[in-house]
This record gives C-alpha cells, sequence and structure tokens, in this order.
C-alpha cells in the first residue's frame, strides 16, 4: 500500500467513518451543507457563476445499470439500486474545506507530480492505458480483449452517468468557490464537487479489472486510491468526495462484476475465466510520465494556483 505524507487514504476514511458513527449517535450534532449551491458561487479569481459542463449527463444511456419508467436505477433484475453514497447533508464543509487547506499547506512536490499526473486529461486518461497493458501482458485472445475492453470501459460510461445524476442533484460547491483566497496545485473543474468523479471511476475500474485479473487486485487498489487522494493533493476535492465516490464507484464495479458473471455462451461455458497465474503487469505510474503523448493541461487555466 502507496504511504501519503499527510496520512494514508484508510486513516482518513477510518476517521471521516468514526465521524459518520458520531452524527448518526446525535443527530443534534448534524451540520448542514452550504447554504449556497455550486451554481450560485463564482470560482477563485472569476466574478460570474459557473454554467457547468454536460449537466444533463446524468440522464445519459447506461450499458449494466438500467432505468425504469420513473428514471430510477435499477439492477439487471429490476430491483431499485440504494446507491452507497453518503447525503451531503451529513457532511461537515466547514472540517472539509479546514482539511483541504491543511492538505495545501504541506503539500510536497511528489504530491504535486501526482496531482498533475492524474489531474491530465478526464478521468479515464489514466484507465485506459492500464487496461491495454493488462490485455497485453496476460496474452488475452482478440474476443477476449474486445470484451475486457469493452466491459471497463462501458462500466466506466455507467459510472460518470451515476456521478453526474449526483454531481448536478446536490450541486456541492468547490474548495475555492467557498475560499477565494486559496491557492490550488491544478485547475479547478468546472462543474460540481460531490462525488469526486476521478475516485468514482476509479473505483468502477478496480473493481471490473479485478475481477478479469485478479493477481493484479492489490496493485490495481494502490492505484484506485492514489488517482482519488490525488484530487486531493490538487486541492480540487474535499476528501468527502473522494471517499464517497471511491465507495460509489465499487458499488458500481461490483454490480457490473455480478452481471458479467452469470454471462456464458452457447455451450453453458462462461465467457470469461480469471487469469489466476500471476505475470505481474508493469502499470503505471510510476513513472509519473503519460503513456499515450499529451500535452499537459492540469496547470494550464485563469483560476490561481500554488507556485510549482
Amino acid at each position: 500500500m502507496m504511504n501519503y505524507s499527510n496520512g494514508s487514504l484508510e486513516d482518513m476514511i477510518a476517521t471521516v467513518e468514526d465521524k459518520k458513527v458520531s452524527r448518526k449517535n446525535n443527530r443534534k450534532n448534524r451540520i448542514k451543507r452550504p447554504m449556497k449551491k455550486w451554481y450560485q458561487l463564482p470560482y477563485a479569481g472569476e466574478t460570474e457563476r459557473p454554467k457547468g459542463i454536460d449537466p444533463a449527463a446524468g440522464s445519459w444511456p447506461l450499458y449494466y445499470i438500467r432505468r425504469n419508467r420513473k428514471g430510477q436505477f435499477i439492477s439487471s433484475d429490476g430491483k431499485l439500486i440504494k446507491f452507497d453514497i453518503e447525503n451531503p447533508d451529513n457532511i461537515d464543509f466547514c472540517k472539509e474545506l479546514a482539511l483541504v487547506k491543511k492538505t495545501l499547506r504541506n503539500v510536497t512536490k511528489h504530491q504535486k507530480v501526482i496531482a498533475d499526473y492524474w489531474g491530465d486529461g478526464p478521468a479515464t486518461k489514466q484507465w485506459t492505458p492500464i487496461i491495454d497493458r493488462l490485455v497485453d501482458t496476460y496474452n488475452l485472445s482478440p474476443a477476449q480483449s474486445a470484451r475486457v475492453i469493452a466491459a471497463v470501459q462501458a462500466g466506466i460510461n455507467d459510472a460518470f452517468v451515476v456521478t453526474w445524476y449526483f454531481k448536478y442533484l446536490w450541486e456541492i460547491p468547490r474548495p475555492n468557490q467557498l475560499d477565494h483566497n486559496l491557492l490550488t496545485v491544478i485547475c479547478t473543474p468546472k462543474f460540481p464537487a460531490y462525488p469526486s468523479g476521478h475516485s468514482v471511476i476509479s473505483g468502477t475500474a478496480e473493481v471490473i479489472l479485478s475481477y478479469f485479473f485478479p493477481t493484479e487486485a492489490e496493485k490495481l487498489k494502490e492505484l484506485a486510491e492514489e488517482n482519488s487522494i490525488s484530487r486531493l493533493y490538487g486541492g480540487v476535492h474535499f476528501l468527502a468526495d473522494i471517499n464517497e465516490g471511491l465507495r460509489l464507484g465499487r458499488q458500481i464495479g461490483r454490480i457490473i462484476v455480478d452481471i458479467l458473471r452469470g454471462q456464458f455462451d452457447s455451450n453453458g461455458k462462461l465467457i470469461y475465466e480469471p487469469v489466476l497465474k500471476p505475470l505481474h503487469a508493469e502499470l503505471n505510474p510510476p513513472p509519473y510520465e503519460q503513456v499515450i503523448p499529451y500535452t499537459p493541461r492540469a496547470r494550464l487555466c485563469d483560476l490561481p494556483l500554488l507556485p510549482e
């Protein structure tokens, strides 16, 4: 497991879980989320309110998860899905913002590298080469290669749709909308914070790929958690966005894996038999260089950033 100078992700999650238990035991101490929503607050260095990116993406078509006639998310057998994500009304965003500030005050050079790496491009940017490297390392057949790639990318699509549904349902502001003096490591995305899209799709990709390649599960877990925590290092997400996003993404991944486990060919054989022989695929990072050449954009924006 990777070590983080601000404490491990597990430690941070454990702390938040303790707080959840305390809140449930004492409802009088519940702290409400910010009164103003994301669309009501300009970003640091700006005067106009944000307009958003693909605000209707939460209604887009899905591949594994379905919707009923009411537009509710349902499983393949028609049951309503109760997504594993905390209502933001139960989150203390004053404390969340304080943690972001503390992280940025103490951010290390290596943490900046991590934030820049995972922050370049959309959240799929770094996972696509990971999928390809696993397919190549384990020498899958053409049909199996197509199946693995399609399963993971379709799962990521579903994860994004669910993420955007919740982002625009709750419209939680970004850290630098609550504090205009906040200098971030990377550019803050122009859509709501909660939950973190990087965290959701990382959790989903981790679980699906761990089903196909179980001997790589520990490395995939590390990558998913590093991708997630990079958003805190970058100063663009609260820890709650990350914790809840990763948990939600893993739930979506499990839903998809349950479907994959029930798919058989015309001979009654399971379509995909997980590879049990460890071949130790070399999965980036490290090194913290984009596998597919790319012009870095993480620090190219008109918002105030920390000096490099």
